[in-house]
């Protein structure tokens, strides 16, 4: 019986040695889960930390580039007193657009030259007009446009290449045919014979346009090809040191650089108003100091210090073709007052040359409509900036 209860003793020992154990297992292994769950808590804590510092420093970044874009609509849309400096007032002529609005191109360009006495004028050089089978020339528009200019004292900048001003804005004669080196060759072969005969004897031009917006996606046109463009400017350099080369570009959507580092003087355009299938008529929401802007940007990008206005808007632009639309809709989108504003605009940007557009439409509209407003009006901006020119 003693042995019994000694067993029964040692029994108990051992099954209270063994829930001691257990419960210490037990316990080893709550506190290692307690420690699991204190370290996943940690983990989330340190992770809801590094979230929200990553997400506070976005806002920062958000926050400082939307001050800057805030603080930049609000300088470029500063008033800017009105500027009594005197400007060069020029234009560009087109005689393919003076024909292609029914007009008497010869008599526009002369009524041009004696009535408005402009003095500073861009020609294009349509390629497919004076080229007009390969290494056959037509020099004959060209060279009386010059000598007409020449007699007046005018000043000229020849803007030549496959793409020059006027819609579709490229002009490749169609014996070229579609193989693209071939393409490049004919035009670097055509600007060299456009050089060398008109790079001596002729001080009426003043400086040469290569190319038209060439990195400028519109138009018509073969893709934007950047070592064409510096195949014609290092040409037409090498062939005539002594007259500036001028690259131009769009005023608006684009950043200038690629021109501008490339030119001797840049020039850009200047619409204000225009018009689009999406949002209709609707005007760039800002003032003058935009273009001051970018004029700093291209002096620190692209040393480019010279920097004028090539077009600035004084025609309509409307949809379709601007002569087919009813007049009313035409003087909706420009007139004489606007034409003015326009003006006042373009000087308040401290450029001082600027480029009006649309002169074949100003004589259209006082030879074909009886309207002689804004012929009228575009004398007035270029008597009152005679001196200048």
């Amino acid at each position: 019986m003693r042995n019994t209860d000694a067993e029964m003793q040692i029994l108990k020992f051992k099954n209270q040695k063994t829930m001691k154990k257990k419960i210490k297992k037990i316990a080893k292994t709550m506190k290692k889960t307690d420690n699991v769950k204190k370290t996943d808590r940690t983990n989330k804590a340190d992770r809801f930390k590094g979230l929200k510092k990553f997400l506070k420093i976005v806002g920062l970044i958000l926050g400082s580039v939307l001050l800057i874009v805030l603080l930049f609509f609000g300088y470029i849309n500063l008033p800017v007193k009105e500027v009594s400096t005197k400007a060069v007032i020029g234009t560009t002529f087109s005689l393919r657009y003076a024909q292609d609005i029914g007009l008497d191109w010869r008599q526009a360009y002369v009524a041009m030259l004696d009535d408005l006495k402009i003095r500073y004028i861009r020609l294009p050089v349509y390629w497919d007009k004076v080229e007009t089978a390969d290494g056959q020339y037509d020099f004959a528009d060209l060279d009386w446009q010059l000598d007409q200019a020449n007699q007046r004292g005018a000043k000229i900048i020849l803007a030549f290449g496959q793409k020059t001003p006027r819609w579709p804005e490229c002009f490749i004669p169609q014996w070229v045919g579609s193989d693209d080196a071939k393409r490049k060759a004919d035009l670097l072969a055509f600007e060299k014979t456009i050089l060398e005969r008109y790079k001596n004897n002729h001080s009426e031009i003043i400086r040469w346009q290569v190319e038209n917006e060439p990195f400028l996606d519109f138009g018509v046109c073969p893709p934007i090809d950047p070592a064409l463009v510096d195949s014609e400017v290092a040409q037409t350099k090498a062939l005539d040191s002594s007259r500036p080369i001028m690259l131009t570009d769009g005023g608006e959507a684009t950043l200038w650089i690629e021109p501008a580092k490339r030119s001797d003087i840049f020039g850009t355009t200047m619409y204000r108003e225009v018009i689009s299938p999406r949002f209709g008529y609707w005007r760039y929401p800002w003032g003058p100091n935009f273009f001051k802007a970018k004029q700093l940007f291209v002096r620190i990008f692209a040393h480019q210090k010279n920097v004028v206005v090539i077009e600035l808007q004084g025609e309509p632009w409307i949809q379709g073709w601007t002569t087919s639309a009813p007049v009313e809709t035409q003087l909706f989108s420009m007139n004489a007052t606007i034409l003015a504003d326009n003006v006042a605009f373009a000087k308040k940007t401290g450029m001082k040359e600027v480029y009006i557009w649309g002169v074949e439409w100003w004589y259209w509209m006082k030879t074909q409509q009886n309207n002689p407003t804004l012929w009228e009006q575009a004398k007035n901006i270029v008597q009152a900036n005679a001196s200048s020119n």
